[in-house]
């Protein structure tokens, strides 16, 4: 009898206050829904953050109005200790103000390009005469040791002998029909491979020790996998040779630098980095990439003896000396435990030659949405809901590794703050506008009961997948890097890696609308559980510290 109106009274007693473990609250996650489709307002912010506001050159003027855009957006939702936290200094602030590139002979043409951020402004239209210069076998390897011989190599080769020219740095390319559809999503049998355990390998020990693949194709995927401390000292590398290469270039009086994508096609252009953004280093010359179609058309032209003279303009405002950049931060406070936190974020900043819009204002106007639909819904959170949109993630998740450096920890020393032991964890978006699919456990085994409860209620709108893999180039790694459970959702590929990454069609058009309203629920109800759940996230074991070799900088060239 007594235990029948035990029972009785817990039936009495609201579904949200009972003991639920890590089973969500489906009525919440009802409203959460509801919210998100009915009453989205992701495309609305979206659009600001490419159209009006994009690109978001990391330390230029049109990051820090985006910037300034999003904090009074957050207020505007009711947000509180909404603003712009200084990391730095960065480096130079770069601002493209115009460029074109034409030929001129033997017939006129305008042609597709991309200026690269960081190289040095022309001072006006001048013109030359091309010529072919290529770097070791035409396809540089990410192998830094092999980088620094070949480019030793062609510096020894080329001394004395550029000066007026506009060189060209690669082969032609051949421009193959597409194999694949270039827009996909994910299949069922893609998604369980996807779920199945990487086989085990050895941790490495000692950069000595690393053997990159024999295909230059797989050693994007290769270095995705490394540590980050790795891919750190291999940053640290490639700024000192990208450093001395711009030197050599300068001091031969070289008048501009060409060069096409390795994924260039159908006359798309990926543009990043030309050399360091410290202004301790010398600016890169001009330097743009160019479709292969047409960079492989100037090379014909060549082959065949018949002059070619080309036209180039580059002009942006570059600073003098190094700035500081801003994250953007702004909190929903908890109630019980309001000194605990759980953070969501994305990175604002992106290249130059789009408006950046999935990589990543995808990712940072979805943060934005779930944050305006926890209060819209005003529901309680047990602990504060941090948002956090970084600067710096393309230079090197910089701005997040300064912002976990500050608050929770020191990788190279792993010398911890008292709030890293009140961080509950971290959620990252930041792979394109796919809806998501599911969640890397970044290593994280005891995250996977949470996970396939929490993600439960989203089956039904394909997200199935919860896999112990990691998956490295985005900002949870920087929590990841000092213990801190940090993790990055599992999202439709659609065009990211073959169309909009880093290239010039990186446009609002490229966005699926409903794909991000998707993300915003999933990613809310995940923070609800989060906020609520009777204790923190179970984390890994801590990291060994890693100091680095040398200060970090710029990696990026095409």
């Amino acid at each position: 009898m007594t235990r029948c109106l035990a029972l009785a009274v817990l039936a009495l007693v609201p579904v949200g206050a009972q003991d639920r473990g890590d089973r969500p609250d489906l009525g919440l996650v009802a409203r959460i829904k509801t919210e998100a489709f009915d009453n989205s307002q992701v495309m609305d912010t979206l659009g600001y953050l490419t159209d009006v506001y994009g690109p978001r050159l990391t330390a230029s003027p049109e990051f820090r109005q985006a910037a300034d855009w999003v904090v009074k957006r957050l207020e505007g939702y009711g947000l509180e200790n909404v603003h712009l936290e200084k990391w730095g200094p960065f480096g130079r602030s770069w601002s493209l103000k115009q460029a074109s590139l034409e030929m001129l002979e033997p017939r006129y043409a305008a042609l597709d390009e991309a200026p690269l951020a960081w190289s040095a402004p022309t001072g006006g239209p001048v013109t030359g005469e091309p010529l072919l210069t290529p770097v070791g076998n035409g396809r540089q390897s990410q192998d830094p040791n092999k980088q620094e011989a070949d480019w030793n190599q062609y510096m020894a080769a080329w001394k004395g002998k550029l000066k007026g020219k506009i060189i060209m740095l690669a082969p032609a390319r051949e421009v193959r029909p597409a194999a694949q559809p270039l827009f996909a999503r994910y299949t069922d049998k893609e998604l369980g491979d996807l779920g199945v355990a990487p086989i085990p390998v050895a941790k490495l020990a000692d950069l000595k020790d690393l053997k990159f693949p024999d295909d230059p194709a797989e050693e994007g995927r290769f270095l995705q996998r490394l540590p980050g401390w790795v891919r750190d000292q291999f940053a640290d590398e490639r700024r000192k040779l990208t450093t001395k290469r711009a030197k050599f270039w300068r001091d031969e009086g070289v008048l501009a630098v060409l060069n096409t994508s390795d994924n260039s096609r159908d006359g798309l252009v990926f543009a990043q980095a030309a050399g360091s953004y410290d202004a301790k280093d010398e600016l890169a010359p001009a330097t743009f990439v160019v479709s292969h179609e047409q960079y492989n058309r100037i090379l014909r032209l060549m082959e065949k003896k018949i002059p070619v003279e080309l036209r180039l303009n580059l002009q942006a405002e570059v600073s003098t000396s190094n700035v500081d950049s801003v994250n953007v931060t702004g909190e929903i406070p908890g109630s019980a435990k309001k000194d605990e936190v759980v953070m969501i974020g994305a990175h604002l900043d992106s290249w130059h030659s789009a408006t950046g819009a999935t990589d990543n204002a995808a990712g940072s106007a979805v943060m934005i949405e779930v944050m305006r639909i926890l209060k819209a819904l005003n529901v309680k959170l047990d602990r504060t809901v941090r948002i956090a949109l970084w600067s710096g993630e393309e230079q090197g998740l910089l701005g997040s590794k300064a912002y976990v450096k500050e608050h929770f920890g020191d990788p190279e020393t792993m010398k911890l703050s008292g709030a890293h032991a009140r961080l509950s964890g971290y959620f990252n978006v930041d792979n394109g506008s796919g809806k998501i699919r599911g969640v890397y456990l970044q290593g994280n085994d005891a995250m996977r009961p949470i996970f396939e409860q929490w993600l439960a209620p989203f089956r039904d709108q394909g997200v199935s997948t919860v896999t112990i893999r990691n998956t490295g180039g985005t900002d949870h790694l920087s929590f990841d890097s000092v213990g801190l459970p940090g993790f990055q959702f599992i999202q439709d590929p659609l065009e990211y890696e073959t169309v909009t990454h880093h290239s010039d069609m990186d446009t609002l058009d490229h966005v699926q609308a409903a794909d991000l309203m998707q993300v915003a629920a999933v990613v809310a109800s995940v923070v609800y559980d989060a906020a609520n759940r009777a204790e923190m996230l179970p984390r890994k074991a801590l990291p060994k510290p890693h100091p680095r070799s040398s200060p970090a900088g710029q990696t990026g060239s095409n």
